[in-house]
């Protein structure tokens, strides 16, 4: 890897810990906000089932799912960005 300046260093850290606060904001919603309230999200239906049920059951599982891939790709291209990506 290419030495970087600490202005870049310092830019880099700002798009990462914005992308992690972001992140971390998205799970806890589908963690525990969307849990919060099933009792009335179960007004609604989902392929046939309550929808507070249904995010309980798999829903936040397969935004965690998402989450995972979303965040790697982003940081990827950030990485890509400030030059500091890893070598392949």
């Amino acid at each position: 890897m290419a030495e970087i300046t600490p202005e870049v260093r310092a830019a880099h850290w700002a798009k990462t810990k914005s992308l992690t606060f972001t992140v971390l904001v998205i799970w806890f919603i589908f963690s525990f906000v969307v849990h919060w309230y099933a009792d009335s999200l179960n007004t609604f239906s989902f392929i046939g089932f309550p929808l507070g049920f249904y995010m309980a059951a798999q829903g936040s599982l397969a935004i965690f799912v998402i989450l995972i891939f979303w965040l790697t790709n982003r940081q990827e291209k950030i990485d890509d960005e400030f030059g500091v990506s890893e070598e392949e």
